[in-house]
């Protein structure tokens, strides 16, 4: 691995400082060991991004499935990190304390590989459906699809409430798919699909087989053991926090968020997103949330499908 040369690392140390605000104390150690990682990741890519994302063209035509691993752990620079993983910071935190540190690891590692699936099913359909093959090219990368995926767990395990966005309330059942479509027409260079790819996983664990499905497989890895776990087990997914974290919830996201919501971050992300869209940048830097292929990347990948086509007939 190579360290990555790239800009002042802004991000980087704003994200330092949110951890700091909150305390290492206070974060989970399976949301901090992610955290460390991602950052990691960020400063020793273990490849380069064009050869992290994930996309129809390269996963399965050119039958390169690492990407599935590689594509939510890279981020496109490190804004993009520190946005996400301060997003990750708050979920993570509700979220692992609400269904053990070993259950929660286990649903990343699920969220991860299923949401890249889940994303090359939708942009195989869409390219059979609008028969454009540049759905097949577009190449996504970082972990705002699995943020997407455990914001509709925190909504499912902490009903009711509003969100605000925009200024406008928005209840907590519709909020991702309201955030979903605004992130799009404020930030036209994330990748809708992998949001959206985020949330239908999401909805398979709340509302499909998913929790099932992921049950069972741990009742068998855990060899006939996984039937009397506790709240905190491996196996259950779903029980009661190991210890109550509601009374203190409030304080720690005040902490690291400097009093704001996370609705108010969001606001604040997309106006600095707009912001940074009128100053001038450097050509090769590619847009905040993921990127796709150059123009001339993919005429000329294009054009190697097309002789690939021919060949195969």
């Amino acid at each position: 691995m190579r360290p990555r040369q790239r800009g002042s690392h802004l991000g980087l140390l704003l994200l330092a400082s949110q951890l700091i605000h909150v305390g290492f104390d206070n974060i989970p150690p399976v949301t901090l060991a992610v955290l460390g990682l991602n950052a990691y990741l960020y400063l020793f890519p273990a490849a380069p991004l064009m050869k992290a994302c994930v996309s129809v063209q390269q996963a399965y035509w050119y039958g390169d499935w690492r990407r599935l691993l590689l594509s939510p752990l890279h981020h496109a620079d490190d804004m993009h990190l520190y946005f996400n993983m301060v997003s990750f910071l708050w979920k993570g935190m509700r979220l692992e304390r609400r269904l053990g540190g070993a259950w929660f690891l286990y649903l990343l590692s699920v969220f991860s590989l299923l949401t890249g699936l889940v994303y090359l099913l939708l942009e195989a359909g869409l390219t059979e459906l609008m028969q454009d093959q540049s759905y097949s090219m577009t190449c996504a990368v970082g972990f705002s699809g699995v943020l997407f995926g455990l914001k509709v767990l925190s909504n499912h395990y902490y009903p009711g409430g509003v969100t605000y966005m925009m200024g406008i309330p928005v209840s907590n059942r519709y909020a991702s798919w309201v955030e979903l479509v605004l992130i799009h027409v404020t930030s036209p260079g994330t990748s809708f699909i992998g949001h959206l790819a985020g949330i239908l996983v999401g909805l398979l664990y709340t509302s499909g087989p998913l929790k099932t499905l992921m049950k069972h497989c741990a009742g068998l890895i855990a060899g006939f053991g996984a039937g009397g776990g506790g709240g905190g087990g491996f196996g259950s997914g779903g029980g009661h926090p190991p210890y109550d974290y509601s009374d203190n919830r409030t304080n720690y996201t005040a902490s690291y968020t400097g009093g704001l919501s996370e609705e108010e971050q969001l606001e604040a992300a997309i106006r600095n997103s707009l912001n940074d869209r009128g100053r001038p940048s450097a050509p090769e830097a590619p847009p905040p949330y993921g990127f796709n292929l150059s123009e001339d990347d993919r005429r000329a990948e294009e054009i190697r499908w097309r002789r690939l086509r021919r060949f195969d007939s």
